[in-house]
């Protein structure tokens, strides 16, 4: 997939979000999203594409940043203004700078899905964490594209590639990042109205208990680890040394007068 064509495949997954399995698909990412980054703190975090939601909205770090991945930003669904456009294989972040990176859908419409998770593992500081969301290739959506493949009817943009959770975490353990969570969800059948997902809301409460792995969306965070580097707590939390139990001193000169 070159540039020109990531483009076009995203522009046509703009407008598959404004569907009804679109709205399914945000609603769920949105939630799963704020339980995950409620919890991640540091100082800065940034959200790399996908502007339809607000993957920061429940973070609490002071600096968020919303970057495009389109040379025309995008208008933010989540009330956000886009702060920077960017390539995302060559991040304009420093190294060792981001606290938090998250990755909405990014990898499968990019030419080169181990460049943009390399310059997240660059720019992420040690013990930074990265949040990868995707399509399930294992599941009811994942058989639906394959066979729109064969016969030209697809139903997500055809030039995304569905790249499964478990290549994502091998690629992720290639570059010294470790797994910590997984989630899936939106279980039901790909349909295209409301009235049909709505009949099928049983399967997403049944889903993570008896097919928990065929959620036609998928979220991995890892954690970057650095080879031989040990985080250790500030100085004045040092353990003080205990103090002995007081003896009372004799006056060895006494006890020989009155001896």
């Amino acid at each position: 997939m070159d540039s020109a064509t990531s483009d076009e495949s995203i522009i046509a997954f703009d407008k598959w979000l404004e569907t009804p399995p679109g709205a399914y698909v945000r609603a769920w990412e949105q939630a799963c999203l704020d339980k995950m980054v409620a919890d991640i703190f540091g100082f800065n975090a940034v959200q790399i594409g996908m502007p339809q939601i607000d993957a920061l909205a429940a973070n609490r770090m002071p600096h968020q940043w919303l970057a495009d991945i389109r040379l025309h930003p995008r208008h933010s669904g989540a009330g956000r203004a886009v702060a920077v456009t960017l390539d995302s294989v060559e991040l304009p972040f420093a190294t060792n700078s981001m606290d938090l990176v998250v990755l909405p859908h990014v990898l499968e419409f990019s030419a080169e899905p181990h460049q943009v998770l390399r310059e997240v593992e660059r720019v992420l500081i040690p013990e930074g964490q990265v949040i990868v969301c995707g399509f399930n290739p294992a599941s009811l959506w994942g058989l639906r594209q394959l066979s729109g493949r064969l016969t030209g009817s697809h139903y997500l943009p055809k030039a995304g590639e569905f790249i499964s959770m478990p290549r994502i975490k091998d690629w992720l353990k290639l570059l010294n990042m470790g797994v910590s969570h997984t989630h899936l969800g939106c279980y039901a059948p790909a349909c295209r109205t409301d009235r049909w997902l709505a009949r099928y809301n049983f399967m997403d409460r049944a889903g993570p208990n008896y097919w928990p792995y065929f959620g036609a969306v998928y979220m991995v965070q890892a954690i970057k680890r650095v080879k031989g580097m040990r985080l250790i707590g500030p100085a004045w939390k040092q353990k003080t040394a205990k103090a002995g139990v007081p003896v009372p001193a004799t006056n060895k000169h006494k006890e020989r007068l009155d001896g």
